[in-house]
């Protein structure tokens, strides 16, 4: 039987039903939506594909913060709207969500620091500021000042540089008078006139027994480094590296400046940009080379390990998911908050880490809130289960 229905009530139903169909406006934002979400499902993806067969993801990755922002706001917008469509980036958050958990954390454990956990400390210390680059003649004694405040049981510096002359910059003699660890592994990337070194050094108050390093074929002041310590009865493999910088110049921050203030200078403006692409590529590509490298001499050790650096990517890059492979981030497994290592010009992220063997348990992670570098020290304890 067939229900007769008014046209008043039919009027009704079309009704209801154009007034559940997306606005001009609703269709325009609901592509940039699907835009969005391919973007995030990219930089989710350029963790697992390296930038060396592959490099255009890797600049998905770079953004990977902004774009999951982007979602969040999209889910927001159509859950408040009671539409569908909130369910699009929704999943795609979902898929994304272990790449997140590498940007931001909330800890519940509050474990208890105790006498017997090591306290590991990464740092790039920028030199020492030895081209009075923060324009603070005083930048040096402030460094040292932090270094010695915290007390380190173990502390890799990453861009370090001493000289064999008595006085001001014979940074190892200060560095281990500080401590009280006696106990360094340096290796030099560039010496000039036999006597000034930049390089990367490790200080422990441990007994070393192997020191070793992975070189890298670059020009740059980048290299890995490891070295083999007893704490108690155990041997445990320390790796600490700076991998390859993106190398800007002054006029590339001086470009970003004004993108930054909208001061942009039209002419040469192209030019500009595919200078800036040009430098982040070549950095990825030769990242990820290192990376393969030292994953596989990760992969090759005996012992635990505990890995520090500089590793001037993010948490959803080819290079952080390659180095890290099995092992614990100090900072998933117990830091807190939106985490970013980076004080520089360029995008503030975490490009610093801690990372450990499964056998071991990291506590308190953070870092110290001030810094006269481009770079904040990191600090995690470490104990044995």
């Amino acid at each position: 039987m067939i229900s007769h229905i008014s046209v008043s009530e039919l009027r009704a139903i079309i009704h209801k039903r154009n007034a559940r169909k997306l606005s001009r406006l609703n269709k325009l934002l609901l592509w940039l939506n699907y835009i969005c979400i391919i973007i995030l499902l990219g930089a989710t993806a350029s963790k697992y594909i390296s930038p060396n067969n592959f490099w255009m993801l890797a600049f998905l990755g770079l953004g990977f913060p902004i774009v999951l922002l982007m979602n969040i706001i999209f889910v927001i917008y159509w859950f408040a709207q009671f539409r569908i469509q909130a369910i699009f980036s929704f999943c795609a958050i979902l898929l994304s969500a272990k790449t997140c958990l590498g940007f931001i954390q909330i800890d519940i454990t509050n474990d208890a620091i105790s006498k017997n956990d090591i306290k590991i400390m990464s740092y790039n210390s920028m030199l020492f500021d030895l081209y009075n680059w923060t324009k603070n003649k005083e930048s040096r004694n402030i460094i040292l000042t932090s270094l010695a405040e915290e007390n380190p049981d173990i502390l890799c510096l990453q861009e370090f540089y001493t000289s064999e002359e008595k006085g001001d910059f014979n940074n190892i003699d200060t560095v281990t008078g500080l401590l009280n660890a006696k106990q360094y592994h340096v290796e030099y990337t560039t010496t000039l006139r036999k006597k000034d070194h930049w390089g990367i050094a490790t200080f422990t108050k441990y007994p070393i027994i192997k020191k070793g390093k992975i070189e890298f074929n670059t020009s740059a002041n980048n290299i890995c480094i490891y070295t083999d310590v007893v704490i108690k009865t155990d041997t445990v493999r320390i790796y600490n590296m700076h991998l390859q910088s993106i190398r800007f110049q002054k006029a590339d921050y001086k470009f970003i400046d004004q993108v930054k203030n909208d001061t942009v200078d039209t002419q040469n403006e192209v030019e500009k940009s595919k200078n800036i692409l040009r430098r982040l590529k070549i950095a990825f590509v030769k990242r990820a080379i290192q990376a393969d490298a030292i994953a596989s001499h990760i992969e090759n050790c005996k012992y635990k390990v505990i890995v520090c650096g500089d590793f001037n990517d993010t948490p959803a890059s080819y290079v952080y998911n390659t180095v890290r492979g099995t092992l614990k981030d100090a900072f998933i497994e117990s830091g807190s908050g939106f985490e970013q290592t980076y004080a520089g010009k360029f995008p503030r992220f975490r490009i610093d880490y801690i990372l450990h063997s499964k056998e071991l348990k990291s506590k308190n992670y953070h870092h110290l809130s001030e810094s006269i570098t481009d770079h904040y020290p990191i600090i995690s304890y470490i104990c044995f289960k």
